[in-house]
């Protein structure tokens, strides 16, 4: 093979994938801005490629808001989740897991926010993109609350109901804090913090009284 065509594969630039953009639709987003407002000509611009190559990967930009959802979704389930499995104190996993909910609506990541958002005022498609995701938010909290609740000798009344019932509150406290400065925030943890507890306390019973039940 001649010097010159080594020399011009080796400086062809790299095949731009999904993942690159994925990335590029995410650097257009801002705290305020919807996925809904997404164009497909500025997603292939800031990710250097033609218009025409995106639909190698997505057949159209609705497609990709939906993949951002799950993203977000799957991203904020690993790190909450994560948390909260490290954690064995039930009274601390509360505390704890609202605190970092929290947090994450200033990561640099800004998923947190895409989800509140397009929960509120997203398309009928986008809203049930979210919707998928707090179901899966329910189901790896029921787990959590199981598993906590053997390990320190109680029973929770329908985990599903009480799962739902968490997850529900936390994003809905998390949309009202999306626009508070960090003082009001603060409080909103506190109330939170106290609302989540009377969830839990309500869902359970100790292992010896529940036997007793029919």
């Amino acid at each position: 093979m001649p010097d010159n065509a080594v020399t011009k594969r080796r400086g062809r630039p790299p095949a731009i994938g999904r993942e690159d953009i994925i990335r590029a639709a995410l650097s257009l987003l801002g705290p305020q801005r919807s996925v809904a407002t997404l164009t497909l000509r500025e997603v292939a611009r800031a990710a250097g490629i033609a218009p025409n190559s995106f639909y190698r990967h997505f057949p159209d930009i609705d497609a990709l808001a939906v993949c951002l959802i799950e993203r977000a979704g799957s991203t904020l389930r690993r790190i909450i989740g994560d948390a909260r499995r490290s954690l064995e104190r039930p009274d601390s996993v509360v505390r704890m897991s609202m605190e970092i909910f929290i947090e994450q609506l200033d990561a640099d990541d800004g998923f947190l926010p895409l989800l509140l958002r397009e929960g509120h005022v997203g398309s009928d498609a986008f809203k049930q993109a979210v919707e998928a995701q707090l179901c899966h938010f329910e189901d790896e909290l029921q787990q959590d609350l199981l598993r906590l609740s053997a390990a320190h000798g109680f029973v929770v009344d329908h985990p599903a109901l009480a799962a739902r019932a968490i997850t529900r509150l936390v994003f809905v406290m998390g949309t009202q804090a999306l626009d508070q400065p960090p003082a009001q925030r603060r409080q909103l943890v506190e109330q939170s913090v106290v609302m989540l507890r009377m969830i839990i306390d309500g869902a359970q019973r100790p292992q010896t009284q529940a036997a007793t039940l029919p």
